[in-house]
């Protein structure tokens, strides 16, 4: 795994975490992994801290308490999906629990191969849409029941308050009035129309690991659940090229509402991410302008 660079703190409400304290951690809950060494991965990450632990392992934890329920959400549903998608995916090695160092479970994962793309640097964007494709393709053909709540999934009027405030913050420093139209004309787009299906719901380049040009692996699936997956769909505008963006369209199958839902997931996302990250997280900021420039050069706004 590989990841961008980011300020180390970026909430009010974010514990501290070092390599120290996490080997205390791993020498306490895991001692026979005691003796490898430990370091702290760079990362565009906002809700999890990463360390690397020897040479095949990656220790994560939660950053604040909005991040805690992704521990256990993880450890039960990673090793029921993992045998179903075919690109490897996070496999939970062990769970640490909660002691004076630290208040919340954490996780150690099995290390994975790769690297996080850029936007605007794809090697091989067309490749990359076909196999981002058929990974979302396979999880929408996992079966949904007993499936927890995508993080994402839900009808996007749902983010029309905290778009529109974030919109507001942005006056003066992006085309809030064709942006706000852009969204206008997602809001109206019909809902999603069948039953909820499994979507992974924060497909970004973040979340995306690559190795020779291939897609290797995806991680953090946190927010992963079942719901309306045309909020998988935002990798189109904030990874792929314009030029790919019909291959990976066509991969996963969709039609005229589900693309201009997941354009106005894509575009909700980036535009709440960007003020609260503007400072704190340059990686994910400028990803997020990025997006909003790509929508609305796609659309003939300027």
């Amino acid at each position: 795994m590989s990841a961008f660079h980011s300020n180390p703190r970026m909430h009010t409400d974010e514990v501290c975490l070092d390599a120290p304290l996490v080997r205390r951690l791993i020498g306490r809950r895991f001692p026979r992994w005691a003796a490898l060494p430990v370091r702290r991965l760079a990362s565009s990450g906002t809700e999890n801290a990463m360390f690397r632990l020897g040479d095949d392992h990656v220790v994560r934890f939660p950053r604040r308490p909005s991040a805690v329920p992704d521990v256990t959400h993880e450890q039960h549903w990673l090793p029921r999906l993992a045998p179903l998608l075919p690109v490897p995916v996070p496999e939970p090695l062990g769970m640490g629990e909660p002691d004076d160092g630290f208040p919340w479970p954490w996780s150690v994962y099995r290390w994975l191969e790769g690297r996080n793309p850029v936007a605007g640097a794809v090697a091989e964007p067309e490749r990359l849409a076909e196999e981002l494709g058929g990974f979302v393709r396979a999880l929408r053909r996992i079966d949904p029941h007993d499936g927890p709540a995508a993080g994402r999934g839900v009808p996007l009027a749902e983010r029309d308050g905290p778009t529109r405030a974030a919109l507001a913050r942005l006056t003066g420093r992006i085309d809030t009035a064709a942006v706000t139209a852009r969204w206008e004309e997602a809001l109206r787009a019909p809902a999603h129309p069948g039953p909820p299906a499994w979507a992974h719901a924060d497909l970004s380049p973040g979340n995306v690991l690559v190795d020779g040009g291939r897609l290797s692996a995806v991680i953090d699936f946190g927010t992963a659940g079942v719901g309306d997956p045309a909020v998988d769909l935002i990798v189109a505008w904030n990874l792929l090229p314009a030029t790919a963006r019909h291959i990976f369209r066509e991969a996963v199958g969709a039609g005229e509402a589900e693309w201009a839902r997941g354009r106005g997931w894509a575009l909700s996302i980036s535009l709440i991410q960007l003020p609260y990250y503007w400072d704190t997280n340059p990686a994910l900021a400028e990803n997020s302008r990025h997006v909003i420039a790509e929508i609305l050069a796609e659309t003939g706004a300027r």
